[in-house]
């Protein structure tokens, strides 16, 4: 939800059109509670910052007239505040979406916002984990107790379906595998099917044989220990920070970079990009394009260390 404090420097029509549009985020657009709890701080320091401009509570006219003068200045204030460019570019990306949300609900117009030049940002190569990495983290088996099993299934599931963290532990009992295949609901909520390897499903039915906690058709597949809830994101994570300690892992090995792992390895391994994109999940090809790169960045490490006039 929008924070009081900011819900005071609005105007009520702003107030309203906010909230309408974070409900059509969750529930239209289906963005994960990340997207949405990171828009809505988005838009929460662009309305503060205007209301300090301007002095006074702010109204849904106030932002349709905003200024390219009003939003370089709140982009300059977000520089001088130590913010990173990707950091910049996306609260820019947040605003930007409220006024196209608000223009096609007829509500508001701001041509302006059309004109700010999005912060560069460096491209970013996805981190994957060397195969050898990857079967370690998925061979290790702790020390047996349900919890660990648990984290090995979700672990395993992450990096032998290619799902995403949160796609994963939106899953529930009913959602299990069927025929060896795993329908996943995705970005915008669109659903797709990926193929459940053997060895995916034995690990996710060791867990659940090990489980305390009774099975339903709504309980969801993975749970936390103490009060037998939906598992949540950051104690995965923090399963993942111990068991690269215990294994010399890089700081890289995260869940996410198990998705990473699972898509560069099937290419390396014969697959094709249009195949990668329809089990990630990715609404362009170009998103899928990075782990090309990857490649040939470690052909070009493999070139410059085998050959022997690479040093000359």
């Amino acid at each position: 939800m929008i924070k009081s404090d900011i819900i005071e420097c609005c105007a009520k029509d702003l107030s309203k059109a906010l909230l309408d549009w974070q409900a059509w985020l969750k529930v239209e657009k289906n963005v994960s509670k990340h997207t949405l709890r990171a828009y809505t701080g988005d838009l929460s320091m662009f309305v503060s910052f205007l209301a300090k401009h301007k002095a006074r509570a702010i109204s849904i006219a106030d932002v349709s007239n905003a200024s390219l003068n009003e939003f370089r200045a709140w982009m300059s204030r977000q520089t001088m505040d130590g913010r990173a460019n990707a950091s910049r570019a996306r609260t820019l990306s947040g605003l930007k979406n409220f006024l196209t949300w608000m223009d096609k609900q007829g509500i508001a117009h701001n041509a302006a916002i059309k004109t700010v030049r999005t912060p560069k940002l460096p491209r970013k190569l996805p981190r994957p984990l060397h195969q050898n990495q990857a079967f370690n983290i998925l061979n290790e088996t702790g020390d047996g107790h349900w919890v660990s099993l648990r984290d090995r299934a979700l672990f395993t599931l992450l990096y032998g379906c290619g799902l995403r963290i949160d796609e994963a532990l939106s899953l529930d009992i009913v959602h299990l595998p069927r025929d060896g295949f795993l329908r996943v609901m995705g970005k915008g909520r669109k659903e797709r099917q990926v193929p459940v390897l053997s060895l995916v499903e034995d690990a996710i039915n060791k867990y659940r044989d090990a489980c305390p906690y009774p099975e339903d058709g709504t309980r969801p597949l993975f749970i936390g220990e103490k009060n037998g809830k939906r598992l949540h994101q950051g104690v995965a994570q923090k399963a993942m920070r111990d068991l690269r300690r215990q294994l010399g892992l890089p700081e890289t090995a995260t869940p996410h970079a198990l998705r990473h792992s699972f898509a560069t390895h099937l290419l390396q391994n014969g697959a094709n990009l249009r195949e990668i994109q329809e089990l990630l999940g990715h609404a362009s090809l170009s998103t899928t394009q990075r782990y090309t790169d990857i490649n040939a960045e470690e052909m070009l490490a493999i070139y410059r260390k085998a050959h022997p006039r690479a040093h000359s």
